[in-house]
Formats: C-alpha cells, sequence, structure tokens
C-alpha cells in the first residue's frame, strides 16, 4: 500500500517556480517535505501541523516556498517561488502520526520527485 506519493518535479531556471503535490492515505498523518541534494543530508524544508494553518519552514526556504493542503482530497503542495540553482534535489514527502517538525523521523516517505534549477 502507497502511503505517501509525490508529484510535480521537473526542471525551471533561476527565478522560476514549480509546485509539488503529494497524496497521503491517512487524514491523521502529520505531513512534511524534506529535500537531499547529491552528497548532503537530507533536509527539511516544510512541515504542517495537519488541519490548520501552521507551518514550519527550514531557514534556506522561508519566504519562497509555501506549503498547504488540501483535506478534501488528501493533498499537501509545496509551492517553490524564486528557485536558486541551490534548490537543486531530489524533494521528499514524508509522514507519521507524530509531528516531527522538520527532523527526519517520519516513518512514511515516499520515493521522492527531482527538481533541477538551471542558472
Amino acid at each position: 500500500q502507497v502511503l505517501v506519493m509525490e508529484s510535480g518535479g521537473g526542471s525551471v531556471q533561476a527565478g522560476g517556480s514549480l509546485r509539488l503535490s503529494c497524496t497521503y492515505a491517512s487524514r491523521d498523518f502529520f505531513m512534511a517535505w524534506f529535500r537531499q541534494a547529491p552528497g548532503k543530508e537530507r533536509e527539511g524544508v516544510a512541515a504542517l501541523f495537519h488541519h490548520t494553518e501552521f507551518t514550519e519552514y527550514g531557514a534556506s526556504v522561508v519566504g519562497r516556498f509555501t506549503m498547504s493542503e488540501d483535506g478534501a482530497s488528501n493533498t499537501v503542495f509545496l509551492q517553490m517561488d524564486s528557485l536558486k540553482p541551490e534548490d537543486t534535489a531530489m524533494y521528499y514527502c514524508a509522514a507519521d502520526t507524530v509531528f516531527w517538525w522538520l527532523l527526519p523521523k517520519y516513518r512514511y516517505w515516499g520515493q521522492g520527485t527531482q527538481v533541477a534549477v538551471s542558472s
């Protein structure tokens, strides 16, 4: 059973925008986005306290990325604006019944979707 699944990655020039989507299996899940670039550790990007508007953002994306939720379709989104080459990474959606903020302790992970930003 696929509990978490991302979509929406792609290639874009610096300054552009992309929107990632993630569908999840349970409304009891807290959701988060992470990313990992080659040779680097997994980095917390955004985390959403479900069914509220409370979100936590990583320092490198605050003011540029926005995480939101559509509870009716069990989908979260990551709107990425003003993209920079350093945003290039594999982006993962994560879920758990515990809110882990931006720590990579979530139990359920998607397969990832690649984002590439060219200068």
